[in-house]
């Protein structure tokens, strides 16, 4: 099923949790729902869901206006971050309530419930687990089960808010793995709301990426990590360095040097350069290249990085440096930048 959001405002108290939000999901896709707390992620998923009545604009289902729509006819599985099982139900106890508490004329028969329920926790991958407790299940199952509850009823539209948040790391990395998988297999849509920006790239066909009840750009992964709209999309998906700098309609500047590179520089003025600490090659002192003073080298996952002061406010970029490279703090080095972007404040 398609979901058209049309100008969504809703508000609590004197904040507005959504500012005129726009968002079209296509119909089969899996979108998440990306941006910091407060950003009105969680509250436009409830919107669509019914349990939210936006104080103005539109929400359609396909064609139809679905706004005024009750949540009980609106078909819409969800699933919340803390589970929200009944302890006193075994798992496929849990995944039948669905099932039993439709109008009587849609009910299957205990047989059908039965068939169902099995299906269900084959489907994710539970088949020997129905009489368990959820105390008797891992997270990562609990959530499962969660899952194919909000299955049973054969949803329209999967709905999930932060669905891994509550689990470990390396759980949370086999979830989503087995999630995409589930959602080729069922094909239905499904938005999820997270704050993490790695699993909403791993995970979704599209990203919407949500700042202070709006939407400030929508697009497949690639799309905004690669081509961020804003300087907003930009510091907040990925790790992002930034220096202000000045442009001169041929070449950008910091503090009287030259920057190689205009990066989309159009109109001349002050303006910033946004920088992906991978982007940045760190290396002796040149003339074209920015001069900077090593303050801090620190170890990631990955690799190291080195925190450098340039010009003279001592403005900190961020780097990547080859992990056998002979660095020390208050060396001075220089700093060429293979990509960025200037935004305009």
């Amino acid at each position: 099923m398609r979901i058209r959001l049309v100008d969504i405002t809703k508000e609590f108290g004197q904040a507005g949790a959504l500012r005129g939000a726009n968002l079209d999901i296509a119909d089969g896709e899996l979108i998440a729902l990306l941006g910091p707390s407060g950003s009105g992620k969680t509250t436009l998923l409830r919107v669509i869901a019914g349990l939210e009545i936006p104080k103005a604009g539109k929400v359609f289902f396909d064609d139809h206006d679905a706004t005024a729509m009750p949540v009980q006819q609106r078909r819409i599985g969800f699933v919340f971050q803390n589970y929200a099982l009944f302890k006193h139900m075994s798992a496929g106890d849990n995944i039948a309530y669905g099932l039993k508490v439709l109008p009587r004329a849609e009910r299957p028969s205990h047989a059908q419930m039965r068939h169902r329920v099995q299906e269900l926790l084959d489907l994710v991958q539970l088949s020997d687990l129905g009489k368990r407790y959820p105390r008797q299940l891992s997270g990562g199952q609990q959530q499962r089960v969660a899952l194919a509850r909000a299955l049973s009823v054969e949803p329209r539209v999967l709905l999930l808010d932060e669905p891994f948040g509550a689990l470990d790391a390396k759980v949370r990395k086999d979830l989503r793995r087995w999630l995409r998988e589930l959602h080729n297999r069922i094909g239905r849509t499904t938005v999820f709301v997270t704050h993490d920006q790695e699993e909403a790239l791993e995970l979704a066909d599209r990203v919407a990426i949500l700042n202070q009840g709006k939407v400030e750009q929508v697009g497949t992964p690639d799309e905004v990590y690669d081509n961020p709209a804003t300087a907003f999309v930009m510091s907040f998906v990925g790790d992002t360095t930034s220096i202000p700098v000045e442009f001169d309609g041929v070449r950008l500047w910091h503090d009287e040097r030259p920057i190689d590179g205009t990066f989309g520089a159009t109109d001349d003025g002050p303006c910033r350069l946004y920088v992906r600490p991978r982007d940045i090659a760190v290396g002796p002192l040149t003339p074209n290249r920015l001069p900077g003073e090593i303050v801090k080298i620190h170890r990631t996952a990955d690799g190291r990085r080195a925190e450098i002061a340039v010009g003279n406010a001592k403005d900190i970029i961020e780097a990547e440096v080859d992990i056998t490279a002979q660095l020390s703090c208050g060396e001075q080095v220089g700093l060429s930048f293979a990509k960025g972007r200037i935004f305009y404040e």
